[in-house]
């Protein structure tokens, strides 16, 4: 065996010694692109990343997501699975002094070894403008293969001349299902993980560390490997004959109670229901209460504020017409900001829709209006509202008749714009409160003239004529 190999076989029996007395999450990384859970946008069986690791044409790249996503253990697979050699550090506790030590590493391994170096260095955003630079043309001559991993938008926090020597990949927070995927096998892998112990997870248990971990797949196993501790200690049983690790004991380990909500039950229901009465019922604190209850018990935020937005035209409407708005700006707010920062944008909202004026008569109109169209069928359009773009639709009547709104005081000319079958017909009936009082006094002046106006045809004012023919 060759002094490479002798030093290759000391560095593995090394690396494994430190594993066993790894935390569980350290020990459950998966060192191959089929074991790696979740993110097939980019290490899927299409994906062009996978295909670059696979064919040993590896390129450098930033991968940019939440903690616990899988980013070190992607940096580690692809080093891996091209036979590159792999350095690691933190731009917290590095500096330029130490980037110049892993370079001329870098330059003495390829020219001894002929093996490439790939350099991970993680919260990369964390280096100042001149230690990036330090990297700029060791990436851009190929001498290190440059992995760089942040939770921070990289357009911001890293030095564009990096970025674009960089592809950049977006890693989102892993799935429930991915997290679910990631304890299961930690339970049964008796290598690496607990099998051992022939530990059962009950489901709440097993809900619970999901939840509470956010996407955070090293925050789920840290809490389930407590949580068996918990489970197990002071037992006296045989390895092998197990033990269950019940919802107390996860409870226990996180250090946090489980709040009973179903999300897909009755559980579920009754927390919205109780969340829209509470809007309708213009009380802000029992609204803030029960969005913050659906919140810390895993409910989608995102469904939390399209039952807002809905509130703000079913329920507030026109007497307060900027409700709406307010609604949205919320759910854009936490689309861009996420939790735990975002949350305080849905209670915003959630506090405005309460106090706000209500009204419900558009959601009234609204129920009419498909009333009568099924039972009314497809009613021909009246021919003065009729669009005529041709000279025989003209000669036919189309649009003959129509009075310009423009041309008329207050922008307003009494026509029927209804079909001739439901002319008269009043839908929408605004409320007196709120905004929808003036709407409702404009309405009536309105349907007023209407009403006067009868067969008659109102001249133009003269102040109002349209001057275009």
């Amino acid at each position: 065996m060759t002094t490479d190999g002798v030093l290759d076989m000391f560095e593995e029996a090394a690396r494994e010694s430190a594993e066993n007395a790894a935390p569980l999450a350290d020990r459950m990384r998966p060192r191959s692109l089929d074991a790696f859970t979740g993110h097939d946008a980019i290490v899927g069986p299409a994906a062009p990343l996978r295909k670059a690791i696979l064919e040993d044409r590896l390129f450098s790249a930033i991968l940019w997501g939440p903690p616990g996503c899988g980013k070190t253990t992607l940096a580690r697979i692809i080093a891996q699975e091209t036979r590159s050699r792999f350095v690691q550090f933190s731009a917290v506790l590095s500096g330029v002094k130490e980037i110049r030590a892993v370079i001329d590493g870098a330059r003495a391994d390829w020219q001894r070894r002929r093996k490439r170096t790939l350099l991970f260095v993680d919260e990369i955003h964390r280096f100042n403008k001149s230690q990036q630079d330090a990297f700029l043309h060791h990436v851009e001559n190929g001498l290190i293969t440059l992995v760089g991993a942040t939770t921070e938008n990289p357009s911001f926090e890293v030095i564009p001349a990096l970025v674009s020597r960089c592809r950049v990949f977006k890693m989102g927070a892993l799935s429930e299902d991915d997290l679910g995927r990631i304890i299961d096998r930690a339970l049964a892998d008796s290598e690496k993980g607990l099998g051992r112990m022939d530990l059962v997870l009950e489901a709440p248990a097993r809900d619970h560390l999901i939840r509470t971990a956010d996407g955070d797949a090293r925050t789920a196993l840290a809490n389930l490997e407590m949580a068996a501790f918990m489970a197990t200690a002071g037992a006296d049983k045989p390895e092998g004959e197990g033990g269950t690790v019940r919802l107390e004991d996860v409870e226990t380990a996180i250090g946090r109670k489980a709040l009973r909500y179903d999300k897909s039950g009755e559980g579920h229901y009754n927390l919205i229901s109780a969340f829209h009465k509470s809007l309708r019922g213009s009380d802000p604190d029992a609204a803030i209460y029960w969005l913050c209850r659906m919140l810390a018990g895993g409910e989608d935020p995102f469904y939390a504020a399209r039952r807002m937005v809905r509130f703000a035209s079913e329920d507030v409407g026109n007497a307060d017409p900027a409700a709406l708005t307010a609604a949205l700006n919320a759910m854009e707010a936490y689309r861009f900001l996420g939790s735990p920062e975002g949350d305080l944008a849905l209670v915003q909202a959630a506090a405005y829709l309460a106090t706000a004026p209500k009204s419900n008569r558009l959601y009234a109109a609204h129920n009419a209006v498909k009333k009568v169209i099924r039972e009314t069928g497809s009613l021909a359009v009246p021919f003065h509202i009729r669009n005529a773009p041709t000279g025989l639709m003209k000669e036919m009547g189309y649009g003959r008749g129509y009075r310009y709104a423009h041309d008329f005081q207050d922008a307003y000319a009494p026509q029927e714009h209804l079909p001739e079958k439901l002319a008269g017909q009043v839908f929408y009936t605004p409320s007196d409160r709120g905004e929808e009082a003036v709407i409702r006094r404009r309405l009536e002046k309105w349907r007023d003239l209407k009403a006067r106006a009868g067969e008659a045809v109102a001249e133009p004012a003269d102040n109002f004529r349209k001057t275009d023919g």
